[in-house]
């Protein structure tokens, strides 16, 4: 089994991981099993020393050091992609510093231009979303007033009664 069918493979579980955890409303990221001495994790390390004690030792090394893992997946992937991984060198730039330039000046200008009417776009987009955020708090309050006053008439009415 080659080291892209591992990858591939961790993939699908974490995929899984994730259906799943969305499925039950866990909306808390990452693994089910978290570094600590939760009593799951204490009940799966007793049950890995009882029946492969290998296990059991795999389990406590992660109650123990496991917070430090962080993105080790991440981190052996790179180290042997290296310098060969081309997803990575595919992908726009994120920096948010100047463009260098690409040596035709009219491209360059046409860059920008297109930057500029980009960014206007996203501004544009970001005030209307303020716009509907607004609306929405608006309705959200009327509805909330409404049902408030709602309340209020019921039990102004079972007081009179009583």
């Amino acid at each position: 089994m080659n080291g892209e069918a591992i990858w591939c493979i961790i993939d699908e579980v974490e995929m899984i991981q994730a259906q799943t955890a969305d499925n039950t409303a866990n909306y808390n990221a990452g693994p089910y099993i978290k570094p600590g001495w939760s009593p799951l994790n204490i009940l799966l390390m007793v049950l890995g020393f009882v029946f492969f004690w290998p296990l059991g030792l795999a389990m406590l090394c992660y109650n123990i050091w496991g917070h430090k893992l962080g993105d080790l997946k991440q981190d052996i992937k790179r180290q042997f992609d290296g310098p060969f991984d081309w997803s990575t060198q595919n992908q726009p730039m994120r920096s948010s510093g100047p463009m260098r330039s690409s040596g035709n000046a009219a491209f360059d200008a046409y860059r920008e231009r297109e930057l500029a009417r980009l960014e206007e776009e996203r501004a544009k987009i970001d005030a209307m979303r303020k716009e509907f955020d607004n609306h929405m708090q608006t309705l959200r309050q009327a509805r909330d007033q409404e049902e408030f006053d709602r309340f209020m008439t019921s039990r102004d009415k079972a007081n009179k009664k009583a």
